[in-house]
């Protein structure tokens, strides 16, 4: 006889929880250690304090993580705006950005109100690997210029043009310069990064790699005695905001004001949604409302505004180490925001330690892996045209700023989809016994040329059989035209057979017949 044991659901239920909350605060854990480096270092390269980096990712993942419609998001400083806010701040001053982040944020927030969220999804992929190739750049060669201790210039080209003046005014000839001393704690830094993602073992596949190189760059320069720059974390929490008020808003024009922050909401809840549709791919656990995660970044960059911090978005590398790590409810992204907290407040000491260049070296690594290569190839089976929009988005970022790059690509995206859906392929094949004419695509008025140059070509003396099933469209232009050549040819004597609907009834050809 077998007794069936049954354990009590209530028991079963507590012992469910048990386990999410332990498998929630060690991902937390993990979460922390990866997106403490990053907030810091997104800030810098944002031309911020380091600090306002850290309060957005308390609040990304206190606050958003909250009210998150992808709980396992985990949203942050990001790299995709930090040449937005650097370019913003150059030219604009720090003071600027409470208040054009705020009313980004409200744009969010009512953009996720009236359900548009789902609609930032409808961005061809070519721009999104375009532009973050092109904010990949962009990080990297601006980057270079704080692994050396040096202050990075404002625009790409003007990047570019100092990096030789950098290495062979700074960094050559060898002279114990203070260029060299922080390009060997960020060159430390780098080559422990990318030992450690090479050889790390499968136990600690979840130990951050940028946590090692800061925490070995930070050594080098500390036993060395290097004399270089480090970060500057304030000694309260107070300290580490500044409230947006009132006459903040007259900083500089609400026309300016206005187009900057529709330009850094809509970049910043594109990131965000691909971000999440991302996530959604990793796991099966939930999935993403993103008319509810759009109204929560905007709460979140709103109250980033206010405290004067940096933009936030949804961001991949640490959902990415948040899923990988098994968390399974939004716990985990709400417990790594208390962690930046916690670090804040009782580690500002060992903070200021680190090195500016070991954050820079962070920086550009993550720079270099926003430009992949793949991306083209993938890109390359469906055509040169998806390469073509890719590299003149990335190129136009570099050279201009990002604001134009992605609207640049955005609008030739758009004339590319205008040109397939009005575009009509006409194709001939001759044998001994007929001509074949094979029309495709779409006919409209623009196609008259094509299709008259097309038949025009056509020799007299075989029958002909014009195939015309394959037009997903034709106007009544495109069918008078061809209508019109057709009696023309007939009253020559010629033979002519005409597969289209429109007209097959006229002349007593059937839809069906073989022009094979």
């Amino acid at each position: 006889m077998i007794t069936e044991i049954r354990t009590p659901k209530t028991r079963v239920s507590q012992m469910e929880a048990k386990s999410t909350w332990v498998k929630d605060l060690s991902a937390s854990l993990v979460v922390f250690l990866v997106a403490l480096p990053l907030c810091m270092g997104i800030a810098i390269a944002s031309g911020m304090p380091p600090a306002r980096g850290l309060v957005t990712g308390i609040i990304g993942g206190i606050v958003v993580g909250l009210f998150s419609g992808s709980p396992l998001q985990v949203s942050g400083p990001a790299a995709g705006l930090a040449v937005l806010v650097f370019e913003l701040v150059h030219d604009h001053g720090i003071g600027a950005l409470g208040p054009i982040l705020m009313l980004a944020g409200a744009m969010q927030f009512i953009a996720g109100v009236l359900k548009v969220g789902r609609w930032f999804r409808a961005i061809s992929p070519e721009v999104v690997h375009g532009m973050l190739a092109g904010i990949g750049v962009l990080i990297v060669i601006q980057q270079f210029h704080v692994v050396l201790d040096r202050a990075p210039k404002a625009n790409g080209p003007a990047n570019i043009y100092a990096m030789g003046e950098a290495v062979f005014g700074g960094l050559f000839p060898l002279n114990g310069s203070r260029e060299e001393f922080a390009f060997l704690v960020g060159a430390v830094t780098l080559v422990v990064m990318l030992l450690w993602n090479r050889v790390r073992p499968e136990k600690l596949k979840l130990v951050p790699a940028a946590l090692l190189g800061i925490g070995a760059g930070t050594a080098v320069a500390q036993f060395m005695h290097l004399d270089v720059n480090r970060i500057k974390v304030p000694a309260t929490l107070g300290d580490m905001v500044s409230f947006t008020t009132v006459a903040s808003f007259n900083t500089i024009g609400w026309g300016a004001m206005l187009g900057t922050a529709a330009a850094l909401a809509f970049i910043a809840s594109a990131e965000t949604l691909l971000s999440a549709a991302a996530v959604d791919q990793m796991q099966a656990k939930v999935r993403a409302d993103y008319d509810k995660e759009l109204s929560a970044q905007g709460i979140g960059n709103m109250l980033c505004g206010f405290l004067g911090a940096l933009p936030m978005t949804g961001v991949i590398v640490r959902s990415s180490a948040n899923v990988q790590a098994g968390a399974e409810t939004r716990k985990s992204t709400i417990l790594h925001g208390v962690w930046i907290l916690v670090s804040v407040v009782f580690l500002a000491g060992i903070l200021r330690l680190i090195p500016m260049a070991s954050l820079g070296a962070v920086l550009v690594l993550t720079g270099i892996k926003l430009v992949k290569p793949k991306d083209i190839m993938h890109l390359r089976r469906f055509g040169w045209a998806p390469v073509i929009v890719y590299m003149l988005s990335m190129i136009t970022i570099v050279a201009t700023n990002l604001l134009t790059g992605v609207l640049l690509g955005i609008g030739l995206s758009l004339l590319w989809t205008l040109w397939k859906l009005t575009h009509l392929q006409a194709a001939v094949e001759e044998a001994s016994d007929r001509t074949v004419i094979h029309f495709s695509g779409v006919g409209t008025f623009l196609a008259i040329p094509k299709i008259s140059q097309t038949l025009d070509q056509i020799r007299p003396g075989i029958p002909v059989h014009i195939h015309a099933i394959g037009l997903r469209y034709v106007d009544h232009a495109c069918i008078e035209i061809i209508e019109a050549w057709v009696e023309r040819w007939q009253d020559q004597g010629h033979v002519v057979h005409i597969e289209l609907e429109q007209l097959h009834r006229r002349y007593q050809t059937p839809v069906s017949e073989s022009v094979s």
